[in-house]
């Protein structure tokens, strides 16, 4: 597992950051895959955090853990792929749920590229460690 995805896991809830036009819009984040080279994240595609990434693809994830929190941002890539959609069902069940035929939710499943990852110690002193490096 990547740094990233390992402070993600140690994190378990993380949070997404898009902007709708000029208004910043933050939510809650749990599942993630990491592999084949990227961390990857995903949310419906009915959903408006998925218009405002599909119009504005900066995005930042930010999670924390006591002391240390990670920023991790970068540009929001679409995966196109099926088998992340049915990786990400299989690893969290209860998306099942959701992500169906019959309810006819879709999961998008997207990565970041040009991306800059910092983990950062707020005590006992400020500084940053970039865990890209």
């Amino acid at each position: 597992m990547s740094k990233i995805g390992e402070f993600l896991a140690g994190a378990g809830t993380f949070y997404l950051a898009t902007a709708d036009g000029d208004q910043p819009k933050i939510r809650p984040l749990g599942m993630f895959l990491d592999g084949d080279d990227y961390v990857r994240f995903g949310i419906g595609t009915f959903k408006d955090c998925w218009k405002q990434l599909e119009a504005n693809p900066k995005v930042e994830i930010v999670a924390c853990q006591g002391a240390h929190w990670l920023r991790y941002t970068g540009k929001a890539v679409i995966d196109t792929d099926p088998k992340y959609v049915e990786e990400a069902l299989e690893k969290n069940p209860g998306l099942k749920n959701i992500y169906n035929e019959q309810t006819g939710n879709v999961m998008g499943i997207f990565h970041l590229e040009d991306a800059t990852a910092y983990d950062i110690n707020l005590m006992p002193a400020m500084g940053c460690e970039d865990l890209l490096a």
